[in-house]
């Protein structure tokens, strides 16, 4: 157990989700990379924070977690901030959406970026292909919720579903490197890109900017990162 905050990210993993959350919320923590240049994710030492070798990993005072969505969850619980609370009445929406983000959307983007995992190689642009109209359904599903503007997807009061998806489509727009992004447009989402507009004005944005050389239009014009240190991989 460690009475300290200890998130261990690689630059511009799902671990970012989780330091822009931190940062929102005033929290002090520390920051570990994970070289995944060397597969350090696979080592005996993460495996036993993470026996998935997933990225990320927050270490708490309840011990070590993964999985973004459980992670942003036990943050906004513990810490009373950035989504509603247990008796609030947009607690079940939110949950619902949280967790569509999380079980859904993020793991069909992983089919996306890693179609190798799921498929023989020389198939990989045909499920590409086929999953890209799938991703497109989910945005527009999203946009639809962020028109009616309920709080915890609000411009101005970013939830920790705001920067969950908010790094998603950052994603979106720049992998897989070798891949098509022509597909994805932002500005066929109106409400999520007024909304990530106004998150690139945030302290938080720019601290993680500076931490893992995001860019100075991470969410709205994105480009490869060039990270201080470690290597978005």
């Amino acid at each position: 157990m460690t009475e300290t905050l200890r998130l261990h990210y690689a630059p511009d993993n799902a671990s970012l989700v989780i330091r822009l959350v931190l940062e929102e919320m005033g929290l002090p923590y520390e920051s570990v990379l994970i070289d995944r240049s060397v597969r350090e994710q696979d080592g005996a030492a993460y495996r036993k924070l993470n026996p998935n070798g997933l990225i990320p990993v927050l270490e708490t005072p309840q011990g070590p977690i993964f999985e973004t969505a459980a992670i942003l969850l036990w943050l906004a619980d513990t810490y009373g901030q950035m989504a509603p609370a247990v008796n609030d009445p947009e607690r079940g929406p939110f949950l619902k959406w949280l967790f569509f983000a999380s079980n859904t959307l993020h793991a069909d983007l992983r089919i996306l970026f890693y179609p190798y995992v799921y498929i023989d190689p020389e198939q990989a642009e045909t499920l590409r292909a086929g999953i890209r109209p799938r991703l497109h359904r989910h945005l527009q599903l999203l946009d639809s919720q962020a028109a009616a503007a309920p709080s915890w997807l609000s411009p101005d009061s970013p939830s920790v579903l705001t920067y969950y998806l908010a790094c998603m489509l950052r994603w979106m727009a720049i992998y897989p490197s070798d891949g098509d992004q022509s597909w994805f447009r932002l500005t066929d989402t109106p409400y999520l890109q007024r909304m990530l507009g106004a998150l690139e004005a945030r302290d938080a944005t720019q601290a993680a900017i500076t931490a893992e050389g995001l860019g100075a239009t991470p969410f709205t014009s994105p480009t490869h990162p060039t990270p201080p240190e470690g290597s978005a991989t």
